[in-house]
């Protein structure tokens, strides 16, 4: 087994994630079998009770981990499919240890940081990374590990030592460490400034890891007098420096790495030189070629809570590129916080209410993502409302879904104190009622999570041709709260029709209205399985209703693998603003954790 660590350095945010999701397609592009695994140094067991504003979004897996949003990248570049493992967490590492130490695993021992701590990280990496991935038999041939953070802070120190253990261990040549540094452009000056990447990389050493490769994040790609002076004093070889500078879209990184002939200075440091090929990357490039060429626009109007992050929805924003690449156009989001849609707001600022509704009025397209708590639900409500009568495409995820219905009942039925038992517990038409199985009193892993199967009640109905006609579809869940089983008849007579359910038929996993033109709600989040090549297919439909295409992508049926007619995918990426178009050149843009749109 080989292994390949990225580390960061100078600040966080560099696209560690995107870094080390494209080392993995290239070397998966070389024919070699590729796993990867994140390491999150915070005490949280997983990433499932931690807010969107803080974190970004949660990622579900299969298995139903609840992980980092780093491998939804994993997944998507390299199309593969990890278990909740492949997030290792401090507190997963010491909750493993206590609970030997509880059972007298240590009997007799002071259990430390060093040697126990340090060798549960090191046997779990071993155990993680030989398990296939990608289908097939027998275990990988390269595990990429990235490590969240940056060098020096002190949560990480013990996967430090492990990973410096480790390398010493597994042998130099079973071993690369890429460290991810910031080289800045003093704007006063505009030179690019090398003593951030000297100082990380004396850090980096002083703790025992002695990096192979520097990624060198800039805004331009660095003169060759820095890469020489960064060579000299890191002393790191002048080929072994790749600079990731800002490029157009996130497809590019790849063939940046590949340009600069990363994949043979990895190789080198792995001895796979002789084994691995020419990287494949000529769908790649297609689609990174075409990013730049569309120019027909949808505007898509996202209606959610965490809209002061975009990587809340990170997921959701991927699976509208895929879906936008495949029907030919260039997305522009439009993020509307759900709370400036509701008459409250139109008194205390008018101005946002405004902006906010003329948004949502001059959508293409309307989306209602996930989300938890009642901030924001009203509005949520409106948009569906809106959304309804006048017969705009709307895709409603998980809460999404959900306030499709409890609109619906008030609307339509009358029932207008209708609601979910989470908003108003007393509520006496409760459309939407906390899961029989669920737990009050434990918030973590508490959740339906995971892949569950939806069964098609309904044949013709939009959804089910989209998925291909098939009788079942397997999709990824996460949420607490589902319609009310007794309330489904009322709803059904009324006009709304629920097309999907789980496999006792109860639970309810897909609603539509057949006579609009396409209004879907959905109780799974069908995101977390788009991928640049196979976009998820309600989103697909999504995009295609908003652009006039729908009727003719039912009829010809849904691929399984998207193809354009001149072989090539991709799009060209903007970041939005209240509509305003804003500029992807710099650090906080289209390559960087925090800011701006990934896609």
């Amino acid at each position: 087994m080989k292994y390949v660590l990225v580390t960061g350095g100078v600040v966080s945010g560099l696209g560690k994630g995107v870094t080390a999701s494209s080392i993995g397609l290239i070397l998966k592009a070389c024919g070699l079998r590729v796993t990867s695994i994140k390491i999150d140094p915070y005490l949280n067991t997983d990433a499932g009770t931690m807010s969107p504003f803080e974190h970004g979004e949660v990622y579900v897996l299969d298995d139903g981990g609840e992980v980092d949003l780093d491998l939804g990248n994993y997944e998507r570049f390299l199309d593969i499919k990890l278990t909740g493992d492949n997030n290792i967490t401090t507190g997963k590492i010491y909750q493993s240890v206590i609970d030997k130490e509880r059972k007298g695993d240590y009997l007799g021992k002071t259990v430390q940081v060093v040697p126990h701590i340090t060798d549960a990280i090191q046997e779990w990496i071993e155990r993680v990374a030989v398990i296939p991935v990608d289908g097939k038999d027998g275990p990988p041939d390269v595990c990429v590990i990235e490590l969240g953070g940056t060098i020096g802070d002190i949560e990480s120190m013990p996967f430090i030592e492990a990973l410096g253990q480790f390398s010493y261990r597994v042998g130099a040549g079973n071993f690369c460490l890429i460290h991810v540094s910031l080289v800045p452009v003093l704007s006063v000056v505009g030179e690019q400034k090398t003593k951030p990447t000297q100082h990380s990389v004396r850090g980096l050493r002083s703790l025992g890891l002695t990096p192979n490769i520097l990624a060198c994040r800039s805004t331009t790609e660095l003169e060759e007098n820095v890469k020489e002076k960064i060579s000299r004093f890191c002393h790191v070889p002048l080929d072994n420096i790749i600079t990731l500078y800002d490029v157009s879209n996130i497809w590019r990184v790849p063939l940046l790495l590949r340009d600069q002939k990363a994949h043979e200075a990895i190789l080198k440091v792995l001895n796979l030189k002789g084994v691995a090929q020419e990287p494949a990357l000529g769908e790649w490039t297609s689609r990174a070629a075409l990013c730049d060429k569309l120019q027909e626009p949808v505007r898509v109007a996202m209606v959610g809570k965490y809209t002061g992050l975009s990587d809340a929805y990170l997921s959701v924003l991927k699976a509208l590129v895929h879906a936008c690449v495949a029907c030919h156009r260039k997305l522009c989001v439009d993020s509307i916080a759900a709370s400036d849609l509701e008459d409250e707001t139109s008194r205390e600022n008018p101005e946002n209410y405004k902006s906010a509704w003329k948004l949502l009025k001059g959508a293409n397209a309307i989306l209602v993502p996930g989300g938890f708590g009642d901030r924001g639900v009203e509005g949520k409500i409106l948009a569906s409302r809106y959304a309804r009568a006048n017969r705009i495409p709307f895709l409603g995820i998980c809460l999404g879904m959900q306030i499709a219905v409890i609109e619906f009942a008030r609307s339509i039925l009358g029932l207008l104190d209708a609601n979910s038992t989470e908003f108003d517990p007393d509520t006496q038409n409760p459309c939407v009622i906390f899961m029989p199985e669920g737990s009050k009193t434990h918030m973590g892993g508490t959740m339906r999570l995971g892949s569950r199967r939806t069964y098609f009640k309904v044949e013709d109905c939009k959804s089910a041709k989209l998925y291909g006609n098939q009788s079942f579809i397997d999709e990824r869940h996460r949420h607490r709260y589902e319609v009310n089983p007794n309330m489904v008849q009322q709803l059904e007579d009324a006009g709304l029709s629920f097309t999907g359910k789980d496999e006792s038929g109860h639970r309810m996993e897909i609603v539509e209205l057949p006579n609009h033109p396409y209004f879907i709600g959905v109780q799974f989040h069908p995101e977390f399985k788009s991928r640049p090549g196979t976009p998820s297919a309600l989103f697909l439909g999504l995009i295609a209703a908003a652009t006039g295409q729908l009727e003719t992508l039912l009829k010809k049926g849904v691929p399984k693998t998207w193809s354009l007619s001149n072989g090539t995918s991709g799009l060209k990426s903007h970041r939005y603003v209240n509509g305003t178009k804003m500029a992807n050149g710099s650090l906080d843009g289209i390559y960087c954790n925090g800011n701006g749109i990934h896609v």
